[in-house]
């Protein structure tokens, strides 16, 4: 588990990266930081169900916050879709 000061400097790292989710209708909600230093969010809004999240989260969001927050392992998106448990018919 990260201390408070590094928890302090990823909310702030969150808010900075915001305004660029919201630009596009979408926002994000802080969830945890568990204790293998994975931030866990759940993407909102027009972010939510985009088929570019991952790529936002992995090459936007995480990349950003590993720059601000070293000790940041990885960002998780906890409201993703799991596309392996759904049936798809042809």
């Amino acid at each position: 588990m990260v201390d408070d000061n590094t928890l302090a400097k990823i909310k702030e790292a969150l808010e900075v990266f915001r305004p660029q989710l919201n630009a596009d209708g979408g926002d994000m909600e802080f969830i945890q930081v568990d204790e293998e230093n994975k931030v866990h969010i759940n993407l909102t809004g027009a972010c939510g169900g985009c088929s570019m999240a991952t790529m936002t989260l992995k090459m936007g969001l995480e990349r950003y916050l590993k720059e601000v927050c070293p000790e940041v392992s990885e960002v998780v998106q906890d409201n993703a879709e799991d596309f392996t448990q759904q049936d798809f018919f042809y």
